[in-house]
């Protein structure tokens, strides 16, 4: 069934935006879920799909990752989320917010205090405070927590929505609708319309605020529309790479990309732009979707 809420064309640039602007941005670690390695590093060999399976059947090949959310200050357009993390509610159990076979495989966990939510209060800012949410796809692990933000504009590409609202076998591909189907303020991005544009070694991306300070990516593959955020810093740029890669050796290429992704050839000319942009700007961070030792290593602002 799909989900009743409509969401509004995005054809410009949202309010805010200022000339030259420069913002900095907060990894945010937002709980964690158990997924086998399997299903995220293709592991080759024979019968593939069947051991594939059995790995996300079987707790012992589980393989406990972080969740990250990203907070970009922006200095006239205010405080930016980039995915929203697992819902609060994840810490007395998850099977509401998940689903009864999500949790069971999934396994969220959630500490008290780390939902998005209570870290940005610890920051002061209240979640009604935050304008625009960024999603860089809609999967269960990065919408969990959109019904925390009811006065934010929900910013999320039109090929995206269209699948996790739209399509079929929503469960199968990643997706829970309970988690966005709220009448909330959601905007889509064509990346086919007027307002696209290049920027460096990305052929589609679009300038959120007019002003060059955060650009989206169109980088589908793992997900029929995901994109990827390109942030200008004052030193350099920071580009949430979402699950593009998951982890930071698929970015190098020292590691196979994932086995099972939503259009593998999509996914292979969208992790090739993000590997020439490294290789032309080796001094910008390109953060994989959910590698532990990348974000236990990570400092806790960039500027």
């Amino acid at each position: 069934m799909s989900v009743h809420v409509q969401p509004q064309a995005l054809n410009g640039p949202l309010a805010g935006g200022s000339a030259g602007a420069q913002v900095a941005v907060e990894p945010l670690i937002a709980g964690h879920v158990d997924f086998p390695r399997a299903a995220m590093v293709d592991p080759g060999g024979s019968f593939k799909t069947l051991r594939i399976a059995r790995a996300i059947s079987s707790s012992k090949q589980a393989q406990t990752v972080p969740v990250p959310a990203f907070l970009i200050h922006h200095p006239s357009a205010g405080p930016v989320l980039v995915d929203t993390g697992l819902h609060p509610s994840i810490a007395s159990g998850g099977s509401e917010n998940f689903g009864g076979l999500a949790n069971r495989f999934g396994r969220p966990s959630l500490e008290a205090g780390e939902d998005v939510p209570s870290q940005l209060r610890a920051k002061g800012i209240e979640p009604r405070q935050v304008p625009t949410v960024v999603m860089t796809h809609m999967h269960l692990d990065h919408a969990s927590a959109i019904s925390a933000f009811p006065d934010s504009t929900f910013v999320v590409s039109a090929a995206e929505w269209q699948d996790a609202a739209h399509g079929s076998k929503p469960s199968m591909n990643g997706y829970r609708r309970a988690q966005f189907d709220l009448a909330f303020d959601y905007r889509t991005v064509d990346f086919d319309g007027e307002a696209i544009g290049s920027y460096a070694n990305f052929g589609r991306t679009f300038d959120l605020f007019g002003d060059g300070s955060v650009r989206l990516a169109f980088t589908p593959g793992h997900s029929a529309g995901h994109c990827s955020v390109i942030c200008r810093l004052a030193s350099a740029d920071f580009v949430i790479g979402g699950d593009a890669v998951y982890f930071a050796g698929q970015l190098d290429g020292s590691e196979p990309l994932a086995p099972r992704p939503f259009d593998g050839h999509n996914l292979r000319r969208s992790v090739q732009e993000l590997r020439l942009f490294h290789a032309q700007f080796p001094g910008a961070v390109i953060t994989p979707g959910h590698d532990p030792e990348f974000y236990s290593r990570l400092a806790p602002r960039f500027e």
